[in-house]
Parts: C-alpha cells; sequence; structure tokens
C-alpha cells in the first residue's frame, strides 16, 4: 500500500506521509466522502515534508520537466532527504512506497533517480489521496493563505502557457497549416460567391455568361458595364483592360444592344455592384495568400515544395500536424495521407486499399497512365519522405535536392512509358550534395563537403578498406605457413642425419 504521496503544486513540492492505509484500502467510498471534510481527511494523510519554489522563475522550469516526465535537481533532493531510503542496495522488494500522477513518463523518471530503491505507486487509491491532497493544500502548509495559492497557481498557469506558445517548435509550421487552411476556404466561397453573382446579375444581362465565362473577369466586367442601356464605345476600352481581347469587348456592346434581360432598379444595381467588388477583392487577397504560402513552403520545406509544389506539400504537412510528425511517417503511410476513410472502409469489407490520398493532387500521377498510377505513387512518397526529412534535420536549407528528387520521378515516369533506365540514387544524391556544398559561403564548403558525404561513397570505401585488410591477412597466413613448412622441412633433415650416423 501508499505510504507517502508526493504533490506538485505552484507552490513548491510536498510529501505526505500516509497514516490509515489499510482502511483506505478497505474502504474507497468511505475515502471519497472523507476528502471533502478536512478534520476527517487530515487523520487519513500527515505533512512530511515541503519545499517551496524560490521564484516564479524556478516554479516554471520545474513545471516544465514535470510535464516533459523529467525529474530536476531539486525534486531529486527533495525526496532523497525526506524518504526513508535504505543505506545499502538490496535485491528485496522496496520496502517504502511512493504515490505519484498516473504520468508513465514521471513514474519512470522517479524509479530510475532513486534508483528502484522506492515502489511507485500510481492506483486509484493514490490519486484519491492526492485528490484530497489538492483540496486541502493551503490548510496543510502553514502560512498559506487560499488567496495565495490561488495567485500562485494563475501565476504559474500564464507563464506556462506563454514560454509553451513563445518556444514553439512547430510555429513555422502552424503558419503553413493556418494559410493553406485558409486558402481552400477561400476557393470554396469565392466559387460559391461568383456563381451567385452570375445568377443575380443574369436577371438583368443574361448573355454576359457565355461571352466572360471566367468567374473574377465576369465580376470586373459587371462593375464596368453596370446598366446594359448605359454601356456605349467608350466603354470598350475599360472592358478590354479586363478581358484583353477587342473582339470579346464588342461581343459584350453587341450582346447588351439585343439582351433579353429585364430592367434592375438603380438601388438593386448598386448591390449588385458591391457584391461583384467583394468578389473581386476575395480574389486578390486569395492571390495575395498564395504568394505568402510559398514563401513560407520555401523557407521552411523547400524540398518538399520543389519535389511536389507548395499546395500539395502544404497540404501534407497540415494533414500531419507539422513537419517533424510528416518527417516521421514511413512512406507508406505518407502515401495513403488523406485516405483514411478508404483505408478502413477497404480493410472493413476486404476490399481493395486506395493507391494514393492527397499525392493524387500532383500532376505525376494524373499524367502517369491507370495501370502505372500505384507504382508512381509509391515512388512519389518514398521521395515526399526523403524531402520532407531533410527538410526537418538538415541545417542547411536548399532546394537542390527536391529539384533532383523531382527529376528522378519525372525519369520514372519516362521508364513506365518507354523503358529507358533511369539514373542511380547514389549518382543523383551524391551530385545534389556537390551542388549544395557548391551553393553554400566560400569558408564552409570543406565543412559541408564533410556533412554532404553520400552513403554510397562511404560504403565504397569501407569496402576498399575491408578488401584491404583481408588481402594483407591472407598474406600474412601464407608467410606463417611457409615459415611453418621450412622449419619442419629442416627438422626431417636433421633426423634423417642423426639416423644415418648412428
Amino acid at each position: 500500500m501508499v505510504q507517502y504521496l508526493l504533490s506538485e503544486s505552484a507552490s513548491g513540492y510536498a510529501l505526505f506521509e500516509v497514516l490509515e492505509s489499510d482502511v483506505i484500502a478497505s474502504q474507497v467510498d468511505a475515502v471519497q466522502q472523507a476528502i471533502m471534510e478536512y478534520p476527517r481527511f487530515s487523520k487519513m494523510v500527515k505533512l512530511s515534508a515541503f519545499a517551496p519554489f524560490r521564484s516564479a522563475e524556478h516554479a516554471l522550469d520545474n513545471a516544465n520537466q514535470i510535464s516533459e516526465g523529467a525529474v530536476s535537481d531539486f525534486l531529486h533532493n527533495f525526496l532523497e532527504t525526506n524518504l526513508p531510503l535504505p543505506k545499502k542496495k538490496s535485491k528485496k522488494a522496496p520496502s517504502v512506497s511512493l504515490g505519484v500522477s498516473r504520468d508513465p513518463k514521471l513514474k519512470s523518471s522517479i524509479s530510475e533517480a532513486l534508483n528502484a530503491a522506492v515502489q511507485i505507486v500510481a492506483d486509484d487509491d493514490s490519486d484519491e489521496l492526492l485528490r484530497g491532497v489538492r483540496t486541502h493544500f493551503d490548510k496543510f502548509i502553514a502560512g498559506l493563505s487560499p488567496t495565495d495559492a490561488v495567485k500562485a497557481q494563475l501565476g504559474l498557469a500564464h507563464s506556462y502557457s506563454r514560454s509553451k506558445v513563445k518556444f514553439n517548435v512547430h510555429k513555422s509550421d502552424n503558419m503553413i497549416i493556418q494559410s493553406i487552411a485558409l486558402l481552400d476556404q477561400l476557393d470554396k466561397d469565392i466559387n460559391t460567391f461568383a456563381m451567385r453573382v452570375r445568377e443575380w446579375y443574369s436577371w438583368h444581362f443574361p448573355e454576359l455568361v457565355k461571352v466572360v465565362p471566367d468567374n473574377i473577369q465576369y465580376a470586373r466586367v459587371i462593375r464596368v458595364v453596370k446598366n446594359k442601356g448605359d454601356l456605349t464605345e467608350e466603354s470598350i476600352p475599360a472592358i478590354d483592360e479586363i478581358l484583353m481581347d477587342e473582339q470579346c469587348s464588342r461581343d459584350v456592346l453587341d450582346a447588351a444592344r439585343s439582351s433579353m434581360g429585364t430592367d434592375v432598379s438603380p438601388v438593386d444595381l448598386i448591390n449588385i455592384e458591391l457584391f461583384a467588388a467583394r468578389v473581386v477583392n476575395l480574389a486578390e487577397y486569395r492571390a495575395n495568400l498564395h504568394d505568402y504560402l510559398i514563401s513560407k513552403m520555401s523557407a521552411v520545406a523547400p524540398n518538399l515544395a520543389a519535389l511536389i509544389g507548395e499546395q500539395v506539400g502544404a497540404r501534407l504537412i497540415s494533414h500531419a500536424g507539422s513537419l517533424t510528425s510528416l518527417a516521421k511517417y514511413p512512406a507508406s503511410t505518407v502515401q495513403i495521407l488523406g485516405a483514411e476513410k478508404a483505408l478502413f472502409r477497404a480493410l472493413k469489407t476486404k476490399g481493395k486499399t486506395p493507391k494514393y490520398g492527397l499525392l493524387y493532387h500532383s500532376t505525376y500521377i494524373g499524367r502517369a497512365k491507370t495501370k502505372n498510377k500505384g507504382r508512381i505513387s509509391r515512388y512519389l512518397a518514398n521521395k515526399c519522405s526523403i524531402a520532407s526529412r531533410m527538410d526537418c534535420f538538415s541545417d542547411i536549407s536548399t532546394d537542390v535536392f527536391g529539384k533532383r528528387l523531382k527529376e528522378q520521378v519525372e525519369e520514372r515516369l519516362k521508364f513506365y512509358e518507354t523503358g529507358a533506365a533511369p539514373r542511380k540514387n547514389a549518382d543523383v544524391m551524391h551530385q545534389a550534395a556537390l551542388e549544395a556544398a557548391a551553393e553554400g559561403p566560400q569558408d564552409d564548403k570543406e565543412d559541408e563537403d564533410d556533412t554532404f558525404t553520400t552513403p554510397s561513397g562511404d560504403k565504397k570505401e569501407s569496402k576498399r578498406d575491408k578488401s584491404s585488410s583481408k588481402k594483407e591477412k591472407s598474406s600474412k597466413k601464407e608467410k606463417k605457413r611457409k615459415r611453418e613448412g621450412k622449419e619442419s622441412t629442416e627438422k626431417k633433415k636433421k633426423k634423417k642425419k642423426k639416423k644415418t650416423e648412428s
């Protein structure tokens, strides 16, 4: 049973000694009722030691380590000085038990820090007792008022949240995730609003839909045409600036003169024009957002963007949650990323599993034949996994490897179509490594050459070393054999001489 309890609070660490362990084990329901009353709960648990934090920074440092499942030096010293640890190590089971919160990492870390001299317990009994300790914590600690405890908790919570947001390693990935989500939403909204503009203005000028099929150009032409009855030859240059086609501008004027649409009041035209202006503004903002996404992808994941494009790469990062998570995925998971429903449906019905997910939006799969779509998607997923790992774990930001991986995918497509043999991966990566080293600063070229060594070169060197060592060993063995043979022949000659003399 639990003999001691470790309580982590915003004020410091506290160690409690459990007094009525047998009663607690037999009556869990009674413990839950007694927790709410301090006079009854104080008979179950007694404060053994308390170590307050020295400052707010000290409390934040300990809170960060506790959240990561690590044991700080402050906590380690506190437990060693206040727990009745055995002086010598023994093979027997530890006689002292310590109840902690249910965190597997923290449980194992405390056990390792104390050299398994204490049994770490995290069960229902310890949870209930720790709940009671948190409820009456300010009453156990002398000089700690409830308001001070609440202020300490709020201060630590704010500083902890601020540090997590400030030092988030995925903060650049979050900008990409939000940008691609907003970009997809804008595509849907602009399409819906443009169709609404077409339907609204078609009551007045229905022929314009066939003359100007593009949605954004249609909204811009509405702002110039306005009332079709007022359209004259003077408006053709303004329409020509939008459509960039003089004949199409003439067709708009001819259609307005012979239009069968109904007349619309000036107030209705003003509302239609305002709505069309909103659609145009959204389209311009969407273009600016796309440029922003390209710049972020070139900074965060240049190789992935060079391989499959900015939008598809951003969707992969968004679906994985971060670039680090995407880099940890195997190529088989990247291949079907985005097609999880189809995968589980196929596993449930024992049907065919999907061949691709978000990778379908890349141009390579659409260019491949039907029989080769699965093969090229598998090959593309392999290259995407390599590119994402280079972007995530490489110290040098370059898109050279992404461009070379793209060339490999193109060669693979030609191989499926014509049978032309593609280049070897080791040769392509060696060439990319040399180009990446050449792009770096002149002072660091030697270091970059060391960092960009290809595994193929290492393998060749290791093979040469092995072969040379084998030759040396064989030559040594031959020399030993010759020596032994000479010695044996000399011994035989000596024996024959002795026999003849005798």
